[in-house]
C-alpha cells in the first residue's frame, strides 16, 4: 500500500456503493476517473472525489511516478443507522433504516513482472506409441 484514503458516513447505502467496486478495481487512477465521470450513479461522484484525495495523498509522496499506481483495495462497509418510524395499518409503526457507509480506497505500485530464469538443462521426454488390438467384426445373423 502506497497511499490510501477514507470517507465516512456517507448517506448512500454500501450495497449501492459496492456496485461500482467491480468497474475501476484495480485500473489507472486517471482511467477510473475517467470512468465513473460516464456513471449515472450518486455513488460515482463520491468515489470520484475519494480517488482524487487519494492521488494528492500520492502526490506528497517523493518519487513516486504516479504512472504506476492502481486501485489495490475499494471497500465499502457500513456504518450507523439513521432509524425513522412510518405509519403502518391498524396503529403499527414499522421502522426505515436509513444507511449509511464507510469506504476505504488504497493505491498500490505497479511492480514490473519479473521473468523467471530458463532451466539450464534440457529433460527429454520420449513419448510411447500405443498399439491397440485389431476390433473384430461381428456379423448378425438375422431371419431369412
Amino acid at each position: 500500500m502506497v497511499t490510501s484514503a477514507k470517507l465516512k458516513y456517507i448517506r448512500v447505502t454500501p450495497r449501492k456503493f459496492r456496485l461500482i467496486i467491480p468497474l475501476i478495481k484495480g485500473k489507472n487512477p486517471e482511467a477510473a476517473i475517467a470512468i465513473l465521470a460516464g456513471v449515472k450513479k450518486n455513488a460515482a461522484r463520491y468515489c470520484e472525489d475519494l480517488l482524487k484525495s487519494a492521488l494528492a495523498n500520492a502526490k506528497r509522496i517523493q518519487g513516486l511516478d504516479m504512472s504506476s499506481l492502481y486501485i489495490s483495495k475499494l471497500v465499502a462497509d457500513g456504518g450507523p443507522m439513521l432509524k425513522r418510524f412510518r405509519a403502518a395499518s391498524m396503529g403499527r409503526a414499522s421502522m426505515i433504516k436509513k444507511r449509511t457507509s464507510h469506504i476505504t480506497l488504497e493505491l498500490d505500485r505497479l511492480e514490473p513482472k519479473k521473468e523467471h530464469p530458463k532451466p539450464k538443462t534440457k529433460v527429454n521426454v520420449e513419448v510411447k506409441k500405443i498399439q491397440t488390438p485389431p476390433v473384430k467384426k461381428t456379423v448378425k445373423k438375422g431371419k431369412e
